[in-house]
């Protein structure tokens, strides 16, 4: 990029970003435990560093059952971390210092004790019955489709209340939402704005490309190559090409809208992709430039850390966004 470019480049394409990982970085209180006013306390040193973006990791109240990537309240602090008062003096300070802010949004699942789930698991008619990926077992009692947990076994939960398995990618207690219903993208939509309206300058989208699923609940087939991007090998999950259970054409729309609400505010979002194809996916969910603004996979995440590793993945990923 010549020095032309780069004066008329967005901020965010040199930015350089501080991951902030609440639990361990500063506890105020003295309960063992990292938390925002910590993180407040710190900037001016972050700031001496020549970072652009602070990146929080999830500080939502949570159960804490995958350390806050399960989320229970999307528009609330967990008094584990704080407040929202301490969350908007850390924004204060950090716009003081010329310091953006960005923060996780857990979109594809929630913690099975957030209200939503709550409801929707009481009845398959109540007002949030279809809110979550429900489906009926087999006539032998047995899971919907052959679908896989990133985090190992089957990725149906029997609901005794319902009589019906839900869909989980991750643990069992992070049941899958349905992105196909709108009532769904709205509320996340809302949830987005809540923390736009607060200063938040950008965010990190976890698991972007596990938003929706296959409507008709169709088995993976088997993988022609194991991914070993994503899961271990001693993981299953990497035996199944997931073209059936995440990474479906719908999610390109839902971006389109999400882009859409992050320009009104100046905002950005990146991706964090997961799958079989993540160079692909990256660069269709960052084309055309009303998608997010940046994507990065776990392809560079392997034992071979050689030059020649990182530039054949950085040569091969910029052939498909120019492709």
């Amino acid at each position: 990029m010549s020095n032309t470019d780069s004066q008329h480049a967005p901020w965010w394409r040199e930015a350089v970003i501080y991951q902030v990982y609440p639990r361990s970085f500063k506890d105020t209180n003295g309960d063992g435990v990292g938390d925002l006013p910590g993180i407040t306390a710190k900037l001016d040193y972050i700031a001496a560093l020549g970072v652009d973006i602070v990146w929080i990791s999830p500080f939502f109240t949570s159960p804490m059952k995958d350390f806050g990537y399960d989320v229970a309240d999307y528009c609330d602090v967990d008094p584990l971390f704080g407040t929202l008062a301490d969350f908007d003096r850390l924004i204060a300070r950090a716009h003081e210092l010329g310091l953006k802010i960005m923060i996780d949004q857990v979109l594809s699942h929630t913690a099975e004790v957030h209200s939503w789930f709550v409801e929707s698991r009481k009845s398959r008619a109540n007002a949030k019955a279809d809110w979550y990926v429900w489906a009926d077992a087999k006539p032998d009692g047995t899971p919907p489709n052959n679908w896989l947990s990133v985090f190992g076994g089957a990725a149906w939960q029997w609901d005794a209340r319902r009589r019906q398995y839900y869909m989980h990618n991750f643990l069992v207690s992070q049941p899958q939402m349905n992105f196909h219903h709108p009532e769904v993208q709205q509320a996340h939509l809302d949830n987005v704005r809540f923390w736009l309206e607060r200063g938040v300058d950008g965010f990190r989208m976890d698991a972007c490309n596990f938003h929706f699923h296959d409507r008709s609940l169709r088995d993976n087939p088997p993988a022609l190559q194991r991914d070993s991007t994503t899961v271990s090998d001693s993981n299953p999950y990497g035996m199944q090409a997931h073209v059936h259970d995440k990474t479906q054409p719908e999610n390109l729309a839902f971006l389109v809208r999400l882009r859409s609400l992050l320009n009104e505010y100046g905002a950005i979002a990146i991706g964090e992709v997961g799958d079989d194809d993540s160079l692909g996916v990256m660069a269709d969910y960052t084309a055309d430039s009303d998608k997010l603004h940046l994507a990065y996979s776990f392809n560079l995440l392997t034992a071979d850390g050689s030059a020649r590793h990182i530039r054949t993945q950085i040569e091969q990923f910029e052939a498909r966004v120019k492709g």
